[in-house]
């Protein structure tokens, strides 16, 4: 998915299941740092097509993200009460990152077992209409679950 679409998506979800705008910022703060360790794809040819073979390997492993949550969360244990919010931050930025994994895993394939092999449906080609089309189904599906009724939604909307 495009970056803008995996902010948009991974904003909505947890915003949905939080309500909570602190949350939801750094939800899609990490909605797009899975790519952003792997950096920007170089521009020559060859180049392009070796760091594109690495692309969504390691950087797109869950395990890593669940590992950094769990310590985050333990770490909880360790600090002030006065500090308790950071690693909440950094937990719902991971929890960004693991949507992105899974928004990635639906338009291509993520490792999902192991770093090396990779797994996922290509429902949509990335950038393509039908990419923009499922971000806003979700956003749809999103307002629908938070407003809970078709008249709270459209009336949200001015219909």
């Amino acid at each position: 998915m495009k970056w803008i679409n995996h902010q948009i998506v991974t904003g909505f979800i947890v915003s949905t299941a939080t309500d909570d705008a602190i949350f939801t910022a750094s939800a899609i703060a990490g909605a797009v740092l899975p790519d952003k360790v792997e950096g920007s794809p170089p521009k020559e040819n060859k180049a392009y097509w070796k760091w594109r073979k690495s692309h969504r390997t390691w950087s797109h492993y869950p395990l890593i993200y669940i590992a950094l949550i769990a310590a985050a969360q333990f770490s909880k244990t360790l600090i002030p009460d006065s500090y308790f919010l950071i690693p909440t931050l950094i937990t719902y930025a991971l929890i960004g990152a693991l949507l992105h994994i899974a928004e990635d895993g639906i338009c291509g394939k993520v490792p999902i077992f192991t770093p090396s092999k990779k797994y996922g449906i290509k429902l949509f080609k990335v950038g393509s209409r039908s990419e923009y089309f499922f971000a806003a189904l979700i956003i749809l599906i999103c307002l629908f679950a938070r407003f809970g009724d078709i008249d709270s939604l459209l009336n949200l909307l001015n219909f």
